[in-house]
């Protein structure tokens, strides 16, 4: 595995963002708008589920419109954090917990969010309003939250 950081960080994409002047800047910039889209489209949804927001809309209805907001900016949290892993990605990242701990967090939250929540959210209205429904919803807040946290904390280490 280290050799495989190693080679990241010696790519093409890796020196490039590591030698611009701008680059790292404009990308984390990115990356961190993606993360507040993605924490907006999560907690709308999470926030119906819990009857804390917007009471006259379906949680399935609210889930569908919040759908193509969180796809999209996943999507740009890749696009955006590929290069930015790859331009430290030995140097900084390889034995980086909190960085360990943020994807660990992350591939949980995208596997909970695209099956279970998902199922949860979308379905017919005694699902999405059932205390089942209203776990994932705080088990959701608090996978994506980790994702947030252990993001911040990969400048400490």
């Amino acid at each position: 595995m280290q050799s495989l950081f190693q080679w990241i960080e010696h790519s093409a994409l890796g020196t490039a963002v590591n030698n611009s002047v701008w680059a790292f800047a404009a990308l984390e910039a990115a990356h961190l708008l993606a993360l507040a889209v993605i924490g907006g489209a999560v907690l709308v949804v999470d926030f119906r589920t819990l009857g804390w927001v917007l009471p006259r809309q379906s949680v399935s209805s609210v889930a569908r419109e919040a759908q193509t907001w969180l796809v999209w900016s996943l999507l740009a949290m890749f696009v955006t954090g590929v290069p930015l892993m790859a331009s430290l990605a030995y140097s900084k990242y390889y034995q980086n917990g909190a960085f360990r701990m943020k994807m660990l967090f992350l591939a949980a939250a995208i596997g909970f969010t695209f099956t279970i929540r998902k199922r949860l959210a979308l379905g017919a209205a005694e699902q999405s309003e059932s205390m089942m429904a209203k776990a994932a919803a705080v088990v959701s807040v608090l996978l994506w939250s980790g994702v947030g946290i252990m993001g911040r904390g990969i400048g400490f280490y």
